[in-house]
C-alpha cells in the first residue's frame, strides 16, 4: 500500500520556446530562458527541502507554457480529471501529460468540449472545490467538474475573478482554515466561511502561494505580504521565480501536488 502521507509532486522543465508562452494581464518582457530553468531548478529543490517527492518531466520543445503543469490536470485522491485548457494553444499539454497522470491515478476523467478549464482556476480547500469563472475557465466545465466529483463528496463553487488570469492569482489556501487573498481581483465573501489574510496593498500578485502541509512556498519578491503570512503563525519559504513571473506564471502553476 502507498503510504497517503508522502507528498509527490509532477513538474515540467522549462520549455526552450517559453518566450512564446500566452499572455493575458501582464505586458511581454524579454525572458532569459536559462535563468528561467535555472529558477526552476531552484524551485524543485525547494520542494524537495519541505519533503516533496518530485518526479520532473522533460521539457516541451514545442509548448511553451508546458512548464505550468498544473493547468493541464486535477489531481484529487480518488481521481485525476485532466483539463481543457482556455488557450487553444495549451491543449496539447493535456496529452502530454496524461500518461503519467494515468500511472498514479487508476481513475481518469476528462473535461470535453465546450468545457474549458486551467488547473490554475481551481483551487480544493478539504471537500470544497471552488473554480474561477475567468479567460480561461466556463460554467461547462465547472458543470462537468461537478457531476463527476459529486459521488466522492466534493462541493463545487463557480467564483467570477477579475483583472488577473486565474482564480489562485487571486487566493490560495494556506491551511483548511486560512486563505491568502487579494479582494481587489475575486469577491471576499465568497470566502467568508475561512479567515482571510489579505495581501500587502503593493503586492498584488503575492496571494499565489503552495501550501504543503503546514509549510507554505512562496515568490522571494512578496516581502510585506511575506511578514503577513509569518505573523499569522504560518512557516514560511521562498524562491526567486522572476523569469517564470514574466510569462505570467506563479508558484502553484509550476506542479501538481497529490498524496499516495
Amino acid at each position: 500500500m502507498p503510504d497517503i502521507s508522502i507528498m509527490h509532486a509532477l513538474c515540467r522543465a522549462v520549455s526552450p520556446a517559453i518566450t512564446d508562452c500566452e499572455l493575458s494581464f501582464i505586458d511581454r518582457e524579454s525572458i532569459d530562458v536559462a535563468l528561467a530553468q535555472a529558477q526552476h531548478r531552484d524551485y524543485i529543490a525547494a520542494l524537495g527541502a519541505l519533503g516533496v517527492r518530485v518526479t520532473e518531466l522533460p521539457a516541451e520543445p514545442v509548448l511553451p507554457d508546458s512548464v505550468f503543469v498544473e493547468d493541464s490536470v486535477l489531481l484529487f485522491d480518488e481521481l485525476a480529471v485532466l483539463t481543457r485548457p482556455g488557450a487553444i494553444s495549451r491543449r496539447a499539454e493535456v496529452d502530454a501529460i496524461a500518461p503519467v497522470v494515468q500511472s498514479v491515478r487508476s481513475r481518469v476523467e476528462r473535461i470535453t468540449q465546450p468545457g474549458t478549464v486551467d488547473g490554475g482556476d481551481v483551487l480544493c480547500i478539504g471537500q470544497h472545490v471552488f473554480v474561477g469563472l475567468s479567460q480561461r475557465s466556463n460554467q461547462a466545465a465547472i458543470d462537468q467538474l461537478t457531476a463527476v466529483l459529486k459521488p466522492f463528496g466534493y462541493a463545487v463553487t463557480a467564483v467570477p475573478i477579475r483583472n488577473c488570469l486565474h482564480l489562485k492569482s487571486a487566493v490560495t489556501a494556506l491551511s483548511d482554515d486560512t486563505v491568502l487573498i487579494n479582494p481587489e481581483w475575486v469577491a471576499a465573501g465568497y470566502f467568508d466561511a475561512y479567515r482571510q489574510i489579505r495581501v500587502a496593498e503593493s503586492e498584488a500578485h503575492a496571494a499565489n502561494v503552495v501550501r504543503i502541509g503546514a509549510a507554505i512556498l512562496m515568490p522571494s519578491c512578496f516581502p510585506e505580504t511575506r511578514a503577513l503570512v509569518q505573523a499569522a503563525g504560518f512557516a514560511v519559504s521562498t524562491v526567486d521565480v522572476s523569469e517564470l513571473q514574466k510569462a505570467e506564471g506563479a508558484v502553484t502553476c509550476c506542479c501538481v501536488l497529490f498524496t499516495g
